[in-house]
């Protein structure tokens, strides 16, 4: 144990003396105090050094970051009477015109009448969807659910009557121009549907109806047709086509 306690100092002498000999503790004579850097003693604090390239702002910032600016509130135009007065009627920028609509169905009801030109380059839409919605409900009330062959069938019929008048007429034929007479025109087949919801057209009585709402919807069509495209003496050949379409209808209303 004697031994070992020796060994333990001279182990602890080596180390301590090597790690003494590596750095130099003391300053110029061997004080053994840490030398002093004349940097750090001359350094003057209260000069304040700014980095290169820095400006100086001209108008600093005096307010206070918490408090914001004040927001000056907007103020819109008030309106003017004039502005109001010069805006079309919401029907019109919708292109729906009753005028006009109610028109063209007295020129489908009453077909001994002239129709207006004008009135028919006003191709709308709406009085057709009506038609064709009242002529399902009136088959629907029948205890018919025909709404997909309407649709397919009149769909069939337009495009056969757009190509058919744009080979017999002299002027272009636009598409909206066919859905909208042929749509007006299904008028009296409606009133021959709604016929059948009180009784059967399968007897004399009710052939001889069909008969004459076919010629009905035909003419009108075909007097339409005659006014909008300007088909002097061609009446009885856009007839026909036009009277096979609404027979096609008949044939729903019928069976």
């Amino acid at each position: 144990m004697s031994e070992f306690g020796q060994n333990d100092d001279f182990f602890q002498a080596g180390y301590y003396g090597e790690q003494s000999s590596g750095y130099d503790m003391g300053g110029e004579g061997g004080g053994g105090q840490f030398p002093q850097d004349p940097q750090f003693g001359q350094f003057d604090y209260s000069q304040q050094q700014q980095p290169s390239g820095y400006v100086s702002p001209q108008n600093p910032y005096v307010g206070s970051i918490m408090t914001p600016d004040p927001v000056t509130p907007f103020t819109a135009a008030a309106p003017t009477d004039s502005s109001y007065e010069d805006e079309p009627p919401l029907m019109e920028e919708l292109g729906i015109n009753f005028d006009h609509i109610v028109q063209k169905t007295l020129a489908v009801l009453n077909p001994l009448k002239e129709a207006d030109a004008e009135i028919m380059h006003d191709t709308d839409l709406a009085g057709p969807l009506v038609f064709c919605l009242a002529f399902g409900g009136s088959l629907l009330l029948a205890g018919k659910v025909q709404f997909g062959y309407i649709y397919g069938l009149g769909l069939m019929g337009c495009l056969s009557m757009y190509f058919l008048l744009n080979l017999m007429s002299m002027q272009d034929v636009s598409a909206s121009c066919i859905i909208s007479v042929l749509g007006y025109c299904l008028l009296p087949m409606v009133l021959l549907s709604f016929t059948a919801v009180a009784f059967s057209l399968q007897g004399t009585l009710g052939m001889v109806l069909t008969g004459l709402a076919v010629v009905w919807c035909s003419y009108s069509a075909s007097k339409l047709f005659v006014s909008a495209l300007t088909m002097d003496h061609q009446q009885p050949l856009v007839a026909y086509p036009c009277a096979l379409v609404y027979g096609v209808f008949a044939l729903l209303t019928v069976f």
